[in-house]
Order: structure tokens, then sequence, then C-alpha cells
């Protein structure tokens, strides 16, 4: 019988560790089992789910893969929710998705059973799903439609993005290639299961390379911490945050402590930071702390995986890096041609079997974000040395001033090194003269700052700013008895 790849090669692991959660452990041979019994489950009297609409509202570990497993070798398309939803938001993707089954453990079952009879969607409790009859399952070609992933733009409701078989074995095999997976590897899964990051990036490049995957429920910095001094992984996979508080984490515990965490991180092979930007600062904390130098990359729930910073080779602070193995990368104008030349600024298109199949039912939101066959990100982004510099979001995070585009992540990221900025936003405000003035929030850690010197601190470390006549006060700001800029504050820097 022919089986989805990500089966297939699963049998030739069978007998390795692919789950580890305390001295609890899985096999992938108990994964291909399990999954076994519950798509019988999943099935019934049918033959073939035909792309029915299953959620998943389980954390992440064993039992979530087993029922995604089950869920794709029954024929069904996987549709993950997020644990901590609201009803509403529950509501909203079971509806415009057309969900016909709900899987969930004992826990979830009872939070999400009244709307589940509410709706007349059949709720599945897989901790009472313990045996089913043998039954031959479908055979599931790679063009057939396996998951939705609800993802939110700046101006409308979630959009459900559709992924093939294809299309998720080409975001798997593209990593793996890239990132040197091997059967060796062992990594934690903290990450939410209703995103790619964790979906992708972790369980599903670990399980098809045979590793092994230490799940936790949630961020549990303590009990990772001390995995990581035992040697635990050879991988680990975060977003921004998470690094910033293993800084502080690492810099707040006793010298012998960190002696023994630090020399975890650096027997690392691989660390990568994805979701969000990476600010510089940040990764070169992380640098000089660990040895270790964090590899940035940047995707999207439409497209998986595009650019990475290379394995072999420089992990550039503040950069994403070149197009992964089998992705086209272009930048083209708001008005049309293609950039060819480095250091001008683009919206960020991409090509490749990983790219989505489509928007579901909102085939006018499909077509509108794609240029041809090249799908439009959203995203600025500059080629610099090679290298790709994302400057934001073109709806959100790019600000038109005085004939310049200018990051507001760019500019956030360089007011984050002031010494008494503790968080900050930049935003683009009407202005007559420059279209947008450029706009900053912020909150400081403590003491008070002038205007004035942050405004010369600012042109020292952001060059293209350098315009003296642009600099002015939008509002009025809060001050103290001696005049001088408290917290919170707003002003106009450019």
């Amino acid at each position: 019988m022919t089986e989805l790849p990500l089966i297939a090669r699963a049998r030739t692991h069978s007998a390795s560790i692919a789950f580890r959660s305390g001295t609890t452990t899985h096999t992938y041979q108990d994964i291909l089992d399990r999954s076994e019994v519950l798509a019988p489950a999943l099935l019934g009297e049918a033959d073939d789910l035909n792309e029915t609409r299953v959620a998943l509202l389980l954390p992440g570990g064993f039992e979530y893969v087993a029922a995604q497993w089950a869920i794709w070798r029954a024929g069904g398309i996987k549709l993950p929710i997020c644990l901590s939803a609201t009803e509403p938001e529950w509501e909203y993707a079971l509806t415009d998705s057309g969900v016909s089954i709900v899987m969930a453990d004992a826990a979830m079952a009872s939070k999400i059973a009244p709307l589940c009879q509410r709706l007349g969607v059949r709720l599945m409790d897989i901790d009472a799903i313990t045996s089913a009859p043998t039954k031959t399952l479908p055979v599931i070609t790679p063009d057939r439609r396996a998951m939705i992933l609800y993802t939110s733009g700046t101006t409308s409701k979630p959009k459900g993005v559709v992924t093939t078989h294809a299309n998720i074995q080409a975001q798997i095999e593209s990593l793996v290639q890239a990132w040197e997976w091997a059967a060796s590897d062992r990594i934690p899964l903290f990450l939410p299961m209703h995103h790619i990051h964790g979906i992708i990036n972790v369980t599903s490049c670990a399980l098809w390379s045979g590793a092994m995957i230490e799940p936790f429920t949630r961020f549990d910095l303590n009990a990772i911490l001390e995995r990581v001094r035992a040697d635990a992984y050879t991988l680990f996979m975060a977003v921004p945050t998470i690094y910033v508080k293993l800084i502080q984490a690492l810099e707040s515990v006793s010298e012998s402590d960190r002696v023994g965490i630090v020399a975890g991180f650096k027997r690392m092979r691989l660390m990568v930071s994805g979701s969000a930007a990476l600010p510089a600062s940040v990764h070169e904390q992380w640098t000089a702390l660990t040895g270790q130098k964090l590899l940035e990359r940047y995707g999207m729930t439409e497209i998986g995986m595009a650019i990475s910073n290379l394995y072999h080779g420089e992990r550039r602070p503040g950069a994403v890096g070149a197009p992964l193995p089998g992705v086209e990368v272009r930048l083209k104008t708001e008005n049309g041609p293609i950039i060819t030349a480095e250091d001008e600024p683009g919206e960020i298109q991409v090509r490749g079997p990983g790219v989505f199949a489509a928007y579901w039912n909102r085939p006018e939101a499909t077509a509108e974000t794609f240029d041809g066959d090249w799908f439009r990100t959203g995203d600025m982004a500059v080629l610099e040395r090679g290298y790709y510099r994302i400057m934001g979001r073109l709806s959100v995070d790019i600000i038109k001033s005085g004939g310049y585009k200018l990051s507001a992540l760019e500019i956030e990221a360089a007011l984050l090194d002031h010494p008494l900025i503790a968080e900050c936003a930049v935003i683009g405000l009407p202005d007559e003269t420059w279209g947008e003035a450029v706009t900053v929030v912020i909150v400081l850690k403590n003491g008070t700052l002038e205007l004035p010197e942050l405004r010369d601190w600012c042109k020292g470390r952001l060059s293209v700013y350098k315009i003296p006549q642009r600099l002015k006060i939008m509002s009025e700001l809060p001050r103290n008895a001696m005049g001088k800029v408290t917290k919170p504050a707003v002003k106009a820097l450019f």
C-alpha cells in the first residue's frame, strides 16, 4: 500500500524513541500503532474522510502527533486550534472551516463540549479510545489538502491557510537539508502547536529525521534549563522573547549554576530564532553569554520557511539570510519593477513547492495575494551583501516620510539599545511636511529622558535620519516640574 512519506519514514525508525517525557518514552512504532487505533474511530462506517475537517485540541506531544497522523491517514484535513483561545475564537475557526469533528483529550473535551453541542459538531475524546477494529485505511495522494492554519491579517478576520501534503513535505525537506537534521538529534518542544513553528520546524522535521522530541505543556524555564545542563538537546528553537527570558535567567543565577547551563547551550549544534524579529542586541548578548550564534530565519504560515541564515557560514545579526533550498525569493517595488540591485527596498515575494494552495473559501483573497505564481508576503526587505534584512510589514511597519521608506522595526531595535528605555513602539503619524512623522511611544526603565538628548542619541545611530529639519515634537509631552520628559511619553523623533 502506498503511504504518505512521513508515515513510511516512521516505519524505518520504528524502534527509535520519538518522544521522551521524564521516564516515559514512546517509539515511532507507538505513534503508528496509536494512529491506527484513532483513524478507524474517525472513519466510523466511512472508507475515506474525503477531506473532512477535523479540529485538533491537544497539547504538543505523543497524542497530538498520533491524532494528527490519524486524521491524515483517514483522509481528513487537520485544523489545529489554540488551547487557550476563547469560545468565540474557537467558534469562528470551527464554523469558518466547516469542521465536522473535534479531537481532544479529556481535559480539553470538557471545555469545548458545550460549543460542539451547540454547533452540532462531533466531539471525540481520544482518552476514551483505547481500541478499534482493524480497518483498511485509504490511499492518500500528496496533492490532497492536509491542514488549515488560521492566520490574521491587519485589516480582516483570520483566514484559513490551506496546505497540501506535498506543500508540507516540501517545507520539511527544505529545512532538513538546510539545517542538517539527523536521527541523532534531540530537541525540546514548548512552542504552541497551532502555529507552523511548532508543527513544521520542530515536530515534523524531527519526526521526518528519526530524531527525539521532549515535549513540555508550556515554556517551563527552570525545567528546561536543568535539561540543558544535562545535555538533553542537540537543537533548540524558540522565539526572541524566550531568548530574552533565558538571558535574564542566566544573568540572575549563581556563577556555578551559570557555568553548567551555559556549557549545555554551547554543546548544542544549532540554535534557531524565529516567528518575530530578533533584535541584534539580543543576538549579540546571547553569543557573548553562551558562545552560540543564533540562526535567524524568515517564514510565514502561507509559505513555511523561505529564508535562513546559513548553517555553515555567517549568521548575521539583524538579517534573515538567503533563500532556503527549493525556495525562490525576489523583491518587487510598489509600482511594479523587479529589484535586481542590492540596498533597494521592496516587497518580498516567494514561490516554490512549499507555498500554500489557497485561503479556505476565499478565492478573491487568494488571487489578490499572488502576483502570477509569486506569493506576495506583504513584508518589505532589502538585500545587503547577499543577505535579506526585514524592514517590516508594508501596511504597518513601513513609515513613508520625506521620500524615505523607514522601518519601524529597525528604529525600535536601535532605541532598545538606549540604557534608559525598557520598551518602545514606533509608528507614523500624519504630517503635512513629511507625509508621516516617525513617532515613538517609550516606557523608561527609571528616571527621566530629555527629548534633545534622545534625538542626539538617535542621530548618531540611525544614519538615514540625519536630517535636522525633520526633528520636531508632534504632541505635548508629559513632563515633571523641571520640564523633563517622564514615562510613558509619546514623542516625534524625526
